[in-house]
């Protein structure tokens, strides 16, 4: 049966779409852009920061469906200028115990409200 993730502490969603579905102890978390849930507003700063702030959110929905980071088992990391990956890879690094999950990441040409950095995630229990 489908479940449906969400919590205040993590932007709510800018679309028809949940910030995070589970089904079969999989979780499924929507791609999380540098917004903070606390002013609906983005964060200052450029990539560092913007990472910081994606990686907060997918901790605060993780949280509320009783995961951590090391529960991930992939991720896709989207950046708006390719350039910025050797940056964001810094902070990324540091948010995993252990080892790290499977990622993709790639340059796209646009990412929503104009953010830096979109990372989506799934997870296992």
């Amino acid at each position: 049966m489908k479940k449906i993730i969400a919590t205040n502490n993590a932007p709510a969603a800018i679309g028809p779409y949940s910030q995070a579905v589970e089904i079969n102890n999989v979780i499924y978390a929507s791609g999380q852009i540098p917004i903070d849930p606390a002013t609906g507003e983005f964060v200052k700063g450029e990539i560092k920061e913007q990472t910081e702030q994606v990686l907060r959110n997918i901790k605060a929905i993780l949280s509320e469906a009783g995961l951590t980071m090391d529960n991930i088992v992939k991720t896709t990391v989207l950046l708006s200028d390719i350039s910025d990956f050797t940056a964001m890879n810094e902070v990324y690094a540091t948010q995993f115990s252990g080892t790290f999950p499977a990622r993709s990441a790639f340059a796209v040409k646009d990412l929503p409200k104009g953010a830096l950095v979109e990372i989506e995630v799934i997870a296992v229990r």
